[in-house]
């Protein structure tokens, strides 16, 4: 008996946390590649240039492994999977801090489109172009933006959609060539197709903590743009594309912690004090311990908001609630136990570690802090916050 066949007073099936067969030969694949081709050198080597991603990775992981179109349809060009083996491969971004438009234009810009009407030729075409990684598109809200939380928009369409405004600290607005604008028309809310390139779009790139996702200001002055969904459609396209973002970040978070854990192991096993490695302290043993826990239950979270997700339960802002208040803290702390039991060296620009500290930071600022996301939880499970 299918979910489909279950009758309607039958609890739901329990969350499916085991990875597949599939899941873990996509694994291998995207770990092989970042191996490869995005080492910690690699990525601090391109941090020192003016490029805003690394093309050639994109095109690698996009195209020849096909992760860009995971979340489209067959029909559409795309893999028809599901958040699942996204959430494989944002873990794999998350443990090598990859600089590549991955989260923003594979997940979000993707799912807002889906919510559009896949079968309409307005987003069906950029679906098609964004899972053949021809085109990499972004939703032109700043990356705070919470699900649930949707703010009044900061632009402006004219019956002619014509767009004016200005939206602050869109990641990966630099690297767009589509950008899904959420506006204000005459008669409500509407979702935008604008072409990057366009006359009267401006993007001016800021510096943010994590370099590895760039984030800049968007101004529209006179754009043009293509009208995809109005009212309560577009409302509801945005909100999903958030929920679920911030529901696969999370993947990204157990990532950067998965690596922090295993590279401070690795290290602390080398380094010697005393004429013993310092891992074998029992202080230091009790701290590691500690924080495996912590990423063993990371997983656990992680795992459920997308499988969650991917079934399309409805408990899943629930989930994706859960897993966000608990990975985000246990990312930024296994990034800093990284970088103090590093030592000196852990403090240095050569080394690593302080990528995935500044990825875990700007991580738990991104698609609502762990606070709004246990405000947000507290209300669906009826429980009153603090």
């Amino acid at each position: 008996m299918t979910a489909e066949t279950l009758p309607s007073s039958a609890p739901a099936p329990d969350p499916d946390l085991l990875y597949s067969e599939e899941e873990e030969a996509l694994r291998a694949a995207v770990r092989s590649l970042l191996a490869d081709r995005s080492a910690p050198a690699t990525v601090l080597a391109g941090l020192e240039s003016d490029v805003a991603y690394d093309t050639g990775l994109w095109r690698a992981l996009a195209t020849e492994i096909g992760t860009a179109g995971l979340l489209v349809p067959e029909k559409l060009g795309g893999q028809g999977a599901s958040a699942r083996e996204a959430a494989v491969v944002l873990e794999e971004l998350g443990r090598s801090v990859a600089p590549v438009p991955y989260l923003t234009s594979a997940v979000i810009a993707v799912t807002a489109l889906l919510g559009c009407g896949a079968d309409s030729a307005e987003a069906a075409a950029p679906l098609a172009a964004l899972a053949a990684g021809r085109t990499v598109g972004v939703l032109v809200l700043p990356l705070p933006t919470a699900p649930g939380a949707l703010p009044d928009p900061a632009v402006r369409a004219a019956a002619d959609g014509t767009l004016t405004g200005r939206v602050t600290s869109v990641a990966d607005a630099a690297s767009a060539e589509l950008l899904l604008v959420w506006a204000q028309r005459p008669d409500g809310p509407a979702l935008y197709a604008v072409e990057a390139a366009a006359d009267g779009v401006r993007t001016d790139t800021v510096t943010p903590l994590d370099l590895t996702r760039p984030l800049g200001h968007l101004t529209f002055d006179g754009a043009r743009g293509r009208l995809l969904a109005t009212g309560d459609r577009a409302r509801a396209a945005v909100d999903r594309a958030l929920l679920t973002g911030a529901g696969l970040l999370a993947s990204e978070q157990l990532g950067v912690a998965e690596w922090c854990l295993a590279e401070t192991v690795r290290h602390t096993a080398e380094r010697t004090q005393f004429g013993r490695p310092v891992g074998s302290f029992q202080a230091l043993k009790h701290r590691m311990a500690a924080l495996w826990l912590e990423v063993a239950s990371a997983r656990a979270a992680a795992r459920c908001a997308a499988d969650a997700l991917a079934a399309g339960s409805p408990d899943a802002p629930v989930a994706v609630a859960v897993a966000q208040a608990y990975c985000a803290p246990v990312a930024v702390r296994a990034a800093e136990e990284c970088v103090q039991l590093h030592g000196g060296i852990g403090m240095t620009w050569e080394h690593p570690a302080h990528l995935f500290l500044k990825r875990a930071k700007s991580d738990e600022l991104a698609l609502g802090s762990p606070g709004r996301h246990r405000d947000a939880l507290a209300g669906l499970v009826g429980i009153d916050a603090p």
